[in-house]
C-alpha cells in the first residue's frame, strides 16, 4: 500500500486544475472531479473579502478554483465522508489555502447553528440523480456524489439559504432536464433567479444549467445567452478555455 493510500484510506490520483493553477488529489476509484466544479467556482460572485460556502465539497475542486481567482474571500467547505474531507484539507494545505478555507466534516444537510445567515454566497454541486432513474454507482464516495433520494434538492436549497444573508446569492450548477425541480424548490425561498445553459456544442441541447438566486427577493427569472463549451471538433471555445484554463470568472 502507498503511503498516500494508507493516509486516505484509498488509492489517489495528482493532477491539477486551471491550466496547472491549482494542485488537485483526489481517490483514483468513484467519483472524480470533471468540469463542473470549475464552472461552478466560476459563477461565483460575492463582495471583496466576503465569505462563501460550499455544501458538499468533496476534494474540493471548486473551493480552490474560487480561491485562485478570489483569494480576498474566506472559504468554508462541508463535506460528510471522511476520506473526501481529508482529502480537501491535504489540498487545501497543497496550495496554500490553509488560513483562507476551512474544511468541515458533516451533513450538509444540517449545518451547524452558529453558521446559520453569516455567508455571502453559498454554491452547491449537488447530486444529479435519483435511484428511479439511475443505478448507484459501486462506489460509495461516487454514489453519494451523483445519486440522491427524491426529495434531497429541496433539502439542498434549504440548508443553503439557512447560511445565507438577506439578499445573498445561492449557485448551483444541475441537470438542464430537471430545471423544473430546481425552480420549483427556490419558489418563495429567492428570487432575481438567472438560469445559464451549458450548451456542449453549437445547435445541441444543453445538459447543463446554472441557476443563481438571491435569498429573499422576489424580481423575475432571467434566461442568459449562457456558454457554448465545445467546437466542431472537440475543442474548447474560446470563451470556454479562458474559464476552464485561465480561471476567468463566468458572467451570468
Amino acid at each position: 500500500m502507498s503511503e498516500q493510500a494508507a493516509a486516505f484510506g484509498c488509492d489517489v490520483t495528482q493532477g491539477t486544475l486551471l491550466g496547472g493553477r491549482v494542485r488537485f488529489a483526489q481517490a483514483a476509484k468513484g467519483y472524480r472531479a470533471a468540469i463542473d466544479p470549475v464552472l461552478l467556482a466560476a459563477s461565483v460572485t460575492a463582495p471583496r473579502g466576503g465569505r462563501a460556502a460550499e455544501l458538499g465539497c468533496g476534494a474540493g475542486a471548486a473551493l480552490l478554483c474560487l480561491a485562485a481567482r478570489r483569494p480576498d474571500l474566506r472559504l468554508l467547505g462541508i463535506e460528510i465522508d471522511a476520506t473526501s474531507a481529508e482529502l480537501a484539507r491535504a489540498n487545501v494545505a497543497a496550495n496554500g489555502r490553509s488560513e483562507r478555507i476551512e474544511i468541515v466534516l458533516g451533513d450538509a444537510f444540517r449545518p451547524p447553528r452558529s453558521l446559520e445567515a453569516t455567508f455571502e454566497a453559498v454554491f452547491v454541486n449537488p447530486p444529479y440523480l435519483t435511484d428511479a432513474i439511475a443505478e448507484p454507482p459501486p462506489y460509495r464516495g461516487k454514489r453519494r456524489a451523483t445519486v440522491g433520494a427524491p426529495d434531497d434538492l429541496d433539502a439542498w436549497v434549504a440548508s443553503a439559504m439557512a447560511l445565507l444573508r438577506p439578499k445573498a446569492t445561492l449557485i448551483m450548477i444541475y441537470r438542464a432536464d430537471r430545471l423544473d425541480e430546481l425552480l420549483a424548490a427556490l419558489a418563495g425561498r429567492a428570487g432575481e433567479i438567472v438560469v445559464f445553459p451549458l450548451w456542449p456544442k453549437e445547435g445541441e441541447a444543453a445538459r447543463r444549467v446554472i441557476v443563481r438566486a438571491r435569498k429573499g427577493l422576489r424580481s423575475p427569472l432571467r434566461l442568459a445567452a449562457g456558454l457554448v463549451l465545445h467546437r466542431s471538433d472537440g475543442s474548447y471555445t474560446e470563451t470556454a478555455e479562458r474559464v476552464l484554463r485561465q480561471g476567468e470568472a463566468l458572467v451570468l
